[in-house]
């Protein structure tokens, strides 16, 4: 089947508005036209994506891969359109993607500093795809943690982050001053495989009521700084490596200057 792209951004104002109303006034249309169109795109995809009530919805587990695959979608078409319209401009861009809590805003600085003519832009990529935005062209260049798919990609190491357990301010241990692997034996831990967040401020939702503890890395934590979470470090928990991704053919010099500028000064953040 050709996916309609004007029926999957209604499918996506539904999913994230998770009312017809909200989403129709959101799209300019009307409810009953809205509602017609999500069952005939419900049709078209051959599964139901919405559970509905008579005061909310909410997705099926299709609806949310779909509204996850969806994301990714319509991202890659906007960027496909900017990207042409750049060529039509004259336009050279630069597309950095970045993992939470990662900052990049200094090379990027650095680097227009000398480049002034080379626009720039960021991604934010979702923990459980961060090589996603290389291969599917949404950026050029990529500041990630490890581990991700990194077949086909040229990696240059930044560091390393120590990791920290984040928990309810009133967990037993919240007082402690630091931990070990063996103070968390027989906790319920919110990290992947065991159960896989969206988002991390549904990750860090679920932590302040009291549904678990994960262990995020420290610069995480502090992006995700609430008076209801504490982080506390592991003292054996294994470092995360940082690294600047990029795919293995890409030789474009605008490229190679951004890698050497972001090396040199993330290196020395």
């Amino acid at each position: 089947m050709d996916l309609d792209l004007r029926k999957l951004r209604y499918f996506v104002a539904v999913a994230e508005q998770r009312h017809f109303g909200r989403a129709a006034e959101q799209l300019f249309i009307a409810q009953p036209v809205l509602s017609r169109q999500i069952r005939a795109f419900e049709q078209e995809m051959e599964c139901p994506l919405l559970i509905r009530s008579t005061r909310s919805v909410e997705l099926t587990d299709a609806g949310k891969r779909l509204y996850e695959e969806a994301q990714r979608i319509l991202a890659t078409v906007a960027s496909a359109v900017r990207s042409v319209h750049d060529v039509d401009r004259g336009v050279q861009r630069l597309v950095v993607a970045f993992c939470s809590g990662l900052h990049v805003s200094e090379a990027i600085r650095a680097f227009s500093s000398r480049h002034p003519d080379v626009e720039t832009d960021v991604v934010p990529v979702r923990w459980w795809e961060q090589d996603a935005p290389l291969r599917d062209g949404r950026a050029q260049v990529a500041y990630l943690r490890r581990p991700f798919d990194h077949s086909d990609l040229r990696i240059i190491p930044i560091g390393h982050e120590t990791r920290v357990a984040c928990m309810p301010a009133t967990h037993p241990l919240a007082f402690r001053q630091e931990l070990t692997s063996a103070d968390l034996d027989g906790e319920r831990m919110l990290d992947a495989p065991t159960r896989r967040t969206s988002s991390l401020e549904e990750k860090f939702e679920l932590i302040a009521s009291g549904q678990g503890i994960a262990l995020v890395p420290l610069s995480v934590a502090r992006s995700y700084s609430r008076p209801d979470l504490v982080h506390l470090p592991v003292t054996d928990a294994p470092s995360v490596e940082t690294c600047l991704a990029v795919l293995a053919d890409r030789r474009e010099k605008v490229l190679r200057d951004f890698l050497e500028i972001a090396t040199a000064t993330l290196r020395a953040t």
